[in-house]
């Protein structure tokens, strides 16, 4: 900054000599030693870094309706209302598991496990008594039965167990649903370690519930978790949240499959900020069965339909100084740093929302203008 000024002060002191020269010699050619056309020594002295002489072009602020796109990012999530729980009917021992490690696909119809129950075993006794004994009683026959189907047994299971006129030590319990696999309570989908790499480990980590276990009345055993619906979370941030709103059209290209970009439109904004989150989150609904784009995945956005009546500058016309904003003002000799409050971007243009006038004239350039040994000085 020192350097700055003592060169300027000395380009001017040579200037001065210059001029002197001149009146020596009325002869002598305008162009050696003229001075420079509307620059006072006063403007020559003001701090570099608050002042700029120059003569680049400006231009002002504009007021004019926008349309707007706005670019947002966001990852793929499950769609929580597609949680199914698989609970145990009864209380027993597992005699025998069919999955083996959590995310395991599971589709409707498989068979997870083998279930030994003291109470089943009872409730078949005492059907087949009652077929053996009474079997013109059949109220209290079709009671039994339907006892047993409450139970956790299927219609199959129970004609088996009638014609065989024998009761099961153990019963198999069917997946009722299709989905990934999770123990029962485990929502835990952070699969990364602290330096940010995957835990591949953990994806086909076994499962805590072992064969020889006790499972009681009504625990939920494990949980599926379907990806043939799901969700993509959008992180919006504060300066284009009062834009964002249910119903606005959305093109998602999925960074892990860029050619399956696809329209949705966004059906819930969240009313709350997430922890440590400075950013609100949108969601979209949307039919993942024939994409099948990984959960977990990373998404970029365009997110249609909203329109701005504001003030707007060239993008170039504002320079960025972290928390703040600045633009360089037109005054008398050059060009002075201001501070001004900004709002959205939008192709190229940037929304104004305070700190000049539509009168005040801007540099259309403000990195030009900025001085590399010099930080910038503003005055609010």
């Amino acid at each position: 900054m020192y350097l700055s000024k003592t060169i300027l002060i000395i380009s001017f002191i040579a200037l001065l000599f210059a001029a002197c020269g001149n009146k020596k010699d009325p002869h002598a050619g305008h162009a050696q030693g003229s001075k420079p056309s509307g620059v006072e020594l006063e403007s020559l002295l003001k701090p570099t870094n608050e002042f700029v002489v120059s003569s680049i072009p400006v231009t002002t602020i504009k007021r004019k309706e926008a349309s707007i796109e706005i670019e947002a990012l966001g990852n793929i999530a499950y769609d929580t209302r597609e949680i199914r729980a698989i609970s145990a009917k009864v209380s027993g021992r597992i005699e025998k598991l069919y999955v083996r490690y959590r995310y395991q696909h599971v589709h409707k119809g498989d068979k997870i496990m083998d279930i030994y129950s003291p109470e089943l075993l009872t409730a078949q006794q005492s059907l087949l008594f009652l077929i053996k004994n009474d079997p013109e009683n059949h109220s209290l026959i079709e009671a039994a039965k339907q006892r047993l189907l409450l139970l956790g047994m299927d219609d199959e299971q129970l004609k088996q167990i009638v014609n065989s006129q024998k009761p099961s030590l153990s019963v198999a319990i069917y997946s009722n649903y299709t989905g990934h696999l999770h123990e029962a309570g485990s929502m835990d989908m952070n699969l990364n370690n602290s330096d940010g790499k995957m835990d591949v480990s953990r994806i086909t980590e076994e499962l805590a519930i072992k064969e020889g276990m006790y499972v009681q009345k009504g625990q939920s055993v494990f949980q599926l978790y379907n990806t043939d619906r799901s969700w993509v979370l959008l992180n919006i941030f504060p300066e284009s949240q009062s834009l964002i709103k249910v119903g606005n059209a959305v093109r998602i290209v999925p960074e892990t499959a860029p050619d399956k970009n696809f329209r949705a439109t966004i059906n819930f904004i969240e009313p709350f900020y997430r922890k440590e989150s400075k950013t609100i989150t949108a969601r979209i609904y949307f039919d993942n069965s024939r994409l099948n784009i990984p959960i977990g995945s990373q998404v970029r956005t365009t997110i249609f339909g909203n329109t701005a009546d504001a003030w707007w500058l060239p993008e170039g016309a504002v320079l960025s100084l972290g928390l703040d904003k600045i633009v360089f003002k037109k005054e008398s000799g050059g060009f002075r740093a201001h501070k001004i409050n900004t709002g959205i971007t939008n192709k190229n243009n940037i929304q104004v929302v305070s700190g000049i006038a539509q009168t005040d004239s801007v540099a259309v350039n403000a990195q030009y203008l900025m001085d590399s040994e010099s930080f910038i000085k503003v005055k609010d």
